[in-house]
């Protein structure tokens, strides 16, 4: 019974780190959804840049779990657009966009929904592998 209630726990605990990192994502990808249209307010500076998670293993009591380590700015060039009565157009004209793609951001927000959705999937088989235990030895 140890055995199984030892397995069943591991298997809980590491699912759950991966909930909260996945939980972690979900918040970084929204924060660059709300931001991919946003300009600098002072002509020629930086908009908002695009932030990516990075996870790393992390030692859990029920074995190799993951958590978010930080989150890092992603270097890919911003995109410009002419527009030179913008108050953020540099002295050329153009004034830099986010480097912030909508598309590339649902992808990524369906991927960690998914991964989100098959860790709860794993709590509830490990609950349920629980349960039956405990019907089996009350009989």
């Amino acid at each position: 019974m140890a055995d199984v209630k030892s397995a069943t726990d591991s298997a809980m605990t590491v699912a759950a780190s991966a909930l909260r990192a996945q939980q972690a994502r979900m918040r970084v990808i929204a924060e660059n959804l709300a931001n991919a249209d946003s300009t600098s307010r002072t002509a020629g500076g930086d908009p908002y840049r695009r932030q990516v998670p990075v996870f790393e293993p992390v030692t859990t009591p029920g074995g190799e779990g993951v958590k978010m380590a930080r989150v890092m700015p992603d270097q890919t060039a911003f995109r410009t657009e002419y527009a030179p009565g913008h108050p953020g157009a540099d002295a050329q004209g153009y004034v830099k966009l986010p480097n912030v793609d909508p598309l590339v951001e649902a992808m990524d927000m369906r991927a960690a929904q998914r991964a989100y959705e098959a860790n709860l999937n794993v709590i509830e088989t490990a609950r349920s592998m629980d349960s039956r235990t405990l019907d089996l030895l009350k009989k």
